[in-house]
């Protein structure tokens, strides 16, 4: 079901910190100073932590990124966080099957990531995939209320105000950079969504329809979600499912016709894929009319490739 509507572009992939970290070998430690891999939201912000000495009370506190970046960027400046980051993550790290996956996916697509990385660019780019990007700019103030626009192949940017983005959809995939990304080619455009202060202005813009473009939200209308790698303990992911709440049990009338008497609108499916959730995700997921597939991340995307070469490409 999910290969058949996702190779008609009926599918919005969400790709969290998890879709970054599919095919990581088990039981292993990120090591910064020979990083095969990337690291997790946990190594990432317990490295920064220990450059800046920072002083927590409880121990879990180190492993809170947004709240150790804000430390960070105070004592040693955002800058420095910034140049920390690219060091980090502006590597060639290869690609996932499963985003080697999803970009065979022929039809054209919007793909949000909320993770920093370029692994997405690059398997579209690995399949012969031409693409545009769009992100967020959380380091740019003075572009405070735009989006950056790569068009395919571009080295450089446009600055289009949100509600403004003019691209083909029919014809064109976006990779859409919820939360700023790493620009491989150069540091003047890397923008990072990782502070306690850059979340609460995200939310904030989002309250007022300006974080994410209107034509994305008129994309998002009449297709499925699948989150792949979330989980709804971050409260931040529960935010801005509540700003697509419209788009998720909504439809169809199913939790109140908010959608102005179209009470026969076919009600389209989203999913979660989520290894072990607790039962208080199982709850959230399932008030957003999100269901969930109990499956590691690996494990789904070898039986969506199986589906894939029964023909149904």
């Amino acid at each position: 079901e999910i290969w058949d509507l996702a190779r008609q572009g009926k599918v919005v992939p969400f790709l969290g910190a998890g879709a970054s970290l599919v095919g990581r070998p088990p039981d292993t430690s990120w090591d910064a100073a020979d990083p095969k891999f990337l690291p997790n939201g946990r190594e990432l912000s317990n490295f920064l932590a220990e450059r800046t000495r920072f002083p927590a009370a409880d121990p879990r506190d180190r492993d809170d990124l947004a709240k150790v970046s804000s430390y960070y960027a105070d004592v040693s400046g955002r800058q420095r966080l910034r140049e920390r980051l690219r060091e980090l993550l502006n590597r060639r790290y290869p690609p996932s099957a499963l985003h080697a996956l999803l970009a065979t996916i022929p039809a054209p697509q919007v793909i949000v990531v909320t993770n920093y990385d370029t692994l997405m660019e690059q398997a579209l780019a690995e399949a012969g995939r031409p693409y545009d990007v769009v992100i967020y700019p959380a380091d740019r103030k003075d572009f405070a209320n735009a989006v950056l626009w790569w068009r395919a192949g571009s080295t450089a940017p446009e600055v289009v105000p949100p509600n403004q983005l003019d691209i083909d959809l029919a014809r064109t995939t976006v990779v859409y950079k919820m939360h700023g990304t790493i620009v491989p080619d150069t540091a003047e455009w890397d923008n990072f969504v990782i502070t306690e202060e850059d979340y609460v202005e995200f939310l904030s813009r989002m309250t007022t329809n300006t974080a994410i473009p209107a034509l994305f939200y008129h994309h998002f209308r009449d297709r499925s979600f699948l989150f792949l790698g979330y989980s709804l303990r971050d409260w931040n992911l529960r935010v801005v499912l509540k700003n697509l709440s419209k788009y998720l049990a909504s439809r169809g009338g199913t939790r109140g016709d908010r959608g102005g008497g179209d009470s026969d609108m076919e009600v389209r499916p989203s999913w979660a894929i989520q290894r072990g959730p607790a039962e208080l995700e199982r709850i959230l997921w399932g008030n957003r009319g999100v269901h969930i597939y109990d499956v590691p991340l690996e494990e789904f995307t070898q039986e969506i490739a199986k589906e894939r070469s029964r023909g149904r490409s």
